[in-house]
């Protein structure tokens, strides 16, 4: 079924009107001026294209180390996810075009400095940690609204059909193996060190020194991420575009803190109406206190208890 709006279109009309505004105010990583930052701490990973080869060697290993059940829709047998899901919290795909360069591509949640996700949830159940920027999803707040499948410009987020308690699917950094010292499953198995795991700006850096010393193999000469609504803590560099490996073109200010800037004003103009309606409850409770007094002095007086 096609969307009437596209992801990226929802998260205008999205944030800044209903519930997830109210919450949303404080979960912004930055001002709306302002570039957010990663924290010193934050991890990152560093996917390179051209030396993937596609063994997939991270899917089974990411199943692995976060109990997925095996995915086998596809032929009964084998695990052969075609896109991330309810299964699959990490994919890789195939770029083959009928003339120019192939390519393969990890995709996973991109754990963004300002996340689309996070600022979207009504109720905080996805959470950017402080320290290492992962974003993580808490069980025991979500109310499987799904509006962050909606908002995330990457269609990462994924919602389990099939159970009776849904989670929302989504890579977190192997936030488990962070805890014990341990680096991401997907990297540490990697066999051609396509994808490799450290701190976001020494990555970066390796990212921008490759890309100095091969001119021109790199598309643009630029990584993917760095400054991507806002930047991103997964990094990509890629002998082809960005859009030919299903990466969307997003401009730095494109994120939530730069539509949030709007439900502040409207907010603003809110407050006046929802303390009025609150006094008003407040008086209404009163004055049926009052009343149900009422009501118990005259049965006590006439021994006749009239309806409410």
């Amino acid at each position: 079924m096609a969307e009437c709006v596209s992801r990226r279109e929802a998260i205008r009309y999205l944030i800044p009107g209903g519930i997830s505004a109210a919450v949303s105010v404080g979960s912004a990583q930055a001002s709306e001026t302002e570039l957010p930052t990663a924290s010193p701490d934050a991890v990152a990973m560093l996917y390179d294209a051209t030396k993937c080869i596609g063994c997939m060697a991270c899917v089974h290993a990411c199943a692995e180390a976060n109990n997925l059940k095996p995915d086998t829709r596809a032929d009964g047998l084998h695990q052969t996810p075609t896109d991330l899901n309810e299964f699959t919290k990490n994919i890789i795909k195939l770029y083959n075009p009928v003339s120019g360069p192939s390519s393969f591509v990890k995709q996973q949640c991109m754990h963004c400095l300002d996340p689309f996700c996070v600022a979207a949830c009504p109720f905080e159940a996805l959470e950017k940690d402080p320290v290492t920027g992962v974003v993580g999803w808490d069980a025991g707040r979500c109310i499987g609204c799904r509006y962050c499948e909606v908002a995330c410009p990457y269609h990462v987020p994924k919602f389990e059909w099939n159970v009776v308690n849904p989670a929302i699917v989504k890579c977190e950094f192997c936030r488990h193996r962070l805890a014990k010292g341990q680096e991401p499953a997907c990297t540490f198995v990697c066999p051609t060190h396509a994808v490799i795991f450290g701190n976001r700006t020494t990555l970066l850096d390796e990212a921008k020194e490759r890309i100095s010393t091969n001119p021109g193999k790199y598309f643009e000469n630029r990584v993917y991420g760095e400054r991507e609504a806002g930047g991103t803590q997964v990094l990509y560099l890629s002998q082809v575009s960005f859009a030919s490996i299903g990466l969307p073109s997003l401009s730095e200010n494109e994120r939530p803190s730069w539509y949030l800037r709007w439900q502040k004003r409207v907010f603003k103009f809110f407050a006046l109406p929802l303390l009025l309606y609150a006094f008003f409850v407040h008086k209404m409770r009163e004055n049926f206190a009052e009343h149900a007094e009422e009501l118990r002095k005259e049965k006590e007086e006439t021994d006749f208890y009239p309806q409410l």
